[in-house]
């Protein structure tokens, strides 16, 4: 599609992520607004916190989000794709809400939205949609016009997504000592979510057993996997594995857990260990604190020698990803010729999130889907 750089009818590009506190003052407001509606009291969310004071209250995740703004742009005005690009937070500035109303100031009327979470899940995909349909809202009660949002197709297994998680495994496994390199196992991590939020991931035809949640984790670390195999000619061992869980015990999560896995591990002799987040678009602060902090002390309290792979972030290949999804759903809008780009045996995921679709536990209106009120 290298010849046909035209967006149309898109107009722009919303970066929307889920944002953190960039100082200690931050922090619990922050978290305010993450558990808002749930009553969780101030001194707990101070608690819950504390892992942003280690890092002097400051989630790397809104300079990440600079980055790749900044990569996006580079690459479209690179390649002559003339498409204002915006970035917006569900939970900190800058706001959702704010950003969209500057892009209706801007003139703009047709919207993509690019949401840095790559799998299906209510959390990763619904929840995302759902906050666009209350700041659409906002606006159209402001009397601004409404644009029309569409979010960009699950990008787990473009290559361009893939690729750079490749080459950090490959330069991981350089950087373990020659004697335990080629027995490592490698642990793919992504965020543990409940058991019955994963059977309920992606279209409903997905849905049980993990749903489409666990099924695309599988996927691209099965292509990761592979690929290390045939660039090394070694077979590594390797399973997916969870972090970052939170909520009461007695709900079931997707397990194990990166640190039981560890121990798991070293019990059954495995002479290294690499931890790939393939779960997560950048270094944020549950890779900096549950992998970087909390896992590697386990590793260490084992005696395993582990390394932690890197995420995507903004590495130029990712950008030009982003370049080909805006190209690819602006042709598919306009009925221009186009063929999707998808590693693995998944394929390409939909682009209009079908009804019934990762559901939320309370029935809330959802922008940039087939149920959109904002069609």
């Amino acid at each position: 599609m290298s010849d046909a750089l035209d967006a149309s009818p898109y107009d722009a590009l919303l970066l929307l992520s889920f944002g953190g506190p960039e100082g200690p003052d931050d922090v619990v407001p922050f978290l305010e607004n993450v558990t808002r509606g749930r009553g969780i009291p101030k001194e707990r969310l101070k608690e819950v916190g504390q892992h942003y004071f280690l890092f002097g209250g400051v989630s790397p995740i809104n300079d990440q989000n600079r980055a790749l703004l900044d990569a996006l742009r580079k690459d479209f005005a690179a390649h002559g794709l003339d498409l204002p690009v915006y970035w917006g937070n569900r939970n900190w500035a800058p706001y959702l809400t704010d950003t969209l109303r500057d892009i209706v100031r801007d003139g703009h009327r047709r919207v993509l939205v690019l949401a840095t979470s790559a799998y299906a899940s209510y959390s990763g995909c619904r929840q995302y949609r759902e906050n666009l349909a209350e700041s659409l809202a906002v606006l159209a009660s402001e009397g601004l016009d409404v644009p029309r949002v569409d979010k960009l197709r699950h990008y787990f297994n473009h290559p361009g997504f893939v690729g750079p998680m490749i080459d950090g495994v490959l330069k991981s496994l350089a950087d373990l000592p020659g004697d335990v390199r080629e027995g490592a196992h490698l642990a793919f991590t992504t965020h543990s979510i409940p058991t019955a939020a994963a059977d309920t991931s992606g279209r409903v035809e997905d849905h049980g057993d993990g749903g489409a949640y666990v099924e695309e984790h599988l996927d691209v670390a099965r292509l990761i996997a592979d690929a290390v195999r045939e660039e090394t000619g070694i077979e590594h061992p390797w399973q997916l594995v969870y972090q970052s869980r939170s909520g009461a015990p007695s709900t079931p999560w997707l397990e194990p857990d990166i640190c039981d896995h560890l121990e798991e591990r070293q019990a059954a002799g495995a002479p290294a260990v690499v931890m790939i987040p393939i779960g997560f678009v950048s270094d944020h602060m549950e890779v900096l604190y549950d992998l970087d902090t909390e896992a590697e002390a386990k590793a260490a309290e084992l005696g395993l020698p582990v390394r932690r792979s890197a995420t995507v972030g903004a590495d130029p290949r990712f950008a030009a990803a982003v370049r080909d999804l805006v190209l690819e759903r602006a042709g598919t809008e306009t009925g221009r010729p186009v063929t999707p780009c998808a590693l693995g045996a998944l394929g390409a995921s939909h682009d209009l999130c079908p009804v019934g679709c990762c559901p939320s536990r309370v029935t809330k209106p959802a922008a940039a889907g087939a149920d959109s009120p904002y069609a």
